[in-house]
């Protein structure tokens, strides 16, 4: 789960200036508490905070800048955002992460190279020491024209303080180097995407070239580093919390997730909390609803039980004890052995036989597996269902197989989410 909060949850923008009063700042009922247990229960394993925004506005008391919550009415300007999270994080038994943007808005020295290279390291220092182990460290590539400039992010310096003051986070930007952008924030990963990719196409963060964000998307099977897929969407229209806009439905939620996770990628989903400090109560349900969607949809498997079987052309054939009729089918890979998948098909013997005799029919067909690959199809009798495997580099195995049965999926299908 991602949490913007900030500045811009107080003037009603996206991006701010850096000109804001902190004054404005009075998140009165802040409950951090709240969001790390809406996302636990909601099925996220990780929370990855804001700390601060283009605009500058720093969520903990950072010795850097006066521009932070201790020029706030907030907590009697003793407050600390970030603090609490992470606290809320660890009562919750759920990892906590932070996102500190690189732009800054409202520092002076942006634009001028060293100097503000410096501020930022100081910053990310306070960040990286004051708040105990975190799971990941978010950055993008947005930057800005300042007074005094282009600013150009010293990004070796930057990976390289993350990795000597938490060496476990995974470090999260367009070009890794831990995870990778999916390249859109549409909740849609590739219809291909491999966790591999080459570093060489994705050399920094923030290029937004066609051939970097067809890298971002396709990944690459011969590519010399494991960098998968995050896929980052907000559950609002926006990033931040306006009471104008409404929250995705559960139904849309899972969508989000079957182009997402079910397409070997991870969702990095935003709730952003209102001028409370809150998560608002039609998020919260939206979420409670997706989590039951979600549970009641994929938590099961139409084939347990199945007879296993290969057949004389190295097929997979899956037979249930009985007939079901599902419309989904979930495919996975042994990624503990890398990820090796080309082009696979999945066909299926309903019972029925073609003019030649033929009892297997075509049901889907896909490029790369990877942790997960989830396809929607016509609902189906399934008498067997039988899986092959047309390309694959190196020793690729498939680890599980399963189907399942979404009441009313195709009518909300994505026109953006073809398989």
């Amino acid at each position: 789960m991602f949490v913007h909060l900030g500045m811009n949850t107080f003037t009603d923008r996206e991006w701010g200036d850096g000109t804001e009063d902190p004054a404005m700042f009075d998140p009165g009922a802040l409950d951090a508490r709240q969001w790390a247990r809406v996302a636990r229960e909601s099925g996220f394993g990780t929370l990855v905070l804001t700390a601060k925004h283009h605009d500058g506005f720093c969520l903990w008391p950072t010795a850097t800048t006066t521009h932070s919550v201790a020029a706030s009415p907030w907590r009697d300007g003793s407050g600390d955002v970030v603090r609490e999270a992470a606290d809320a994080c660890a009562a919750e038994g759920i990892r906590f992460g932070i996102y500190c943007s690189p732009w800054d808005r409202n520092a002076p020295s942006y634009g001028s190279g060293a100097t503000y290279d410096e501020l930022f390291l100081a910053q990310l220092t306070e960040l990286l020491t004051g708040y105990g182990d975190l799971a990941q460290v978010w950055f993008d590539g947005a930057v800005g024209e300042a007074d005094q400039g282009r600013q150009r992010y010293d990004w070796d310096a930057i990976f390289g303080l993350v990795r000597q003051l938490q060496p476990e986070a995974v470090i999260f930007s367009d070009a890794g180097p831990g995870v990778r952008w999916v390249g859109n924030e549409d909740g849609v990963a590739g219809h291909t995407c491999w966790s591999s990719i080459d570093p060489s196409r994705v050399p920094t963060p923030g290029r937004a070239d066609p051939w970097t964000l067809e890298s971002l998307q396709l990944g690459d099977p011969a590519g010399s580093v494991w960098r998968p897929a995050e896929t980052d969407v907000s559950i609002r229209p926006g990033w931040f919390w306006h009471a104008s806009e409404q929250p995705r439905t559960a139904e849309g939620l899972l969508e989000l997730y079957l182009t997402s996770v079910g397409r070997n990628s991870k969702l990095l989903l935003n709730v952003p909390p209102n001028r409370d400090g809150v998560l608002d109560a039609a998020d919260v349900a939206a979420l409670t609803e997706f989590a039951e969607l979600r549970r009641s949809v994929l938590g099961g498997d139409l084939l347990a039980s199945s007879a296993i079987e290969i057949d004389d052309d190295g097929a997979l054939v899956l037979t249930p004890p009985a007939p079901v009729v599902a419309d989904l089918v979930s495919l996975s890979e042994d990624i503990d052995a890398g990820q090796g998948i080309a082009a696979f098909r999945v066909q299926v013997d309903d019972g029925s036989h073609d003019a030649a005799g033929t009892c297997w029919r075509s049901l889907a067909a896909g490029t790369t597996v990877g942790h997960r690959r989830i396809l929607r199809v016509p609902p189906v009798l399934v008498r067997r269902l039988r899986v092959l495997v047309d390309l694959a580099y190196g020793g690729a195995m498939l680890s599980e197989v399963s189907l399942h049965l979404d009441v009313g999926g195709q009518d909300r299908r994505r026109p953006d989410a073809h398989d």
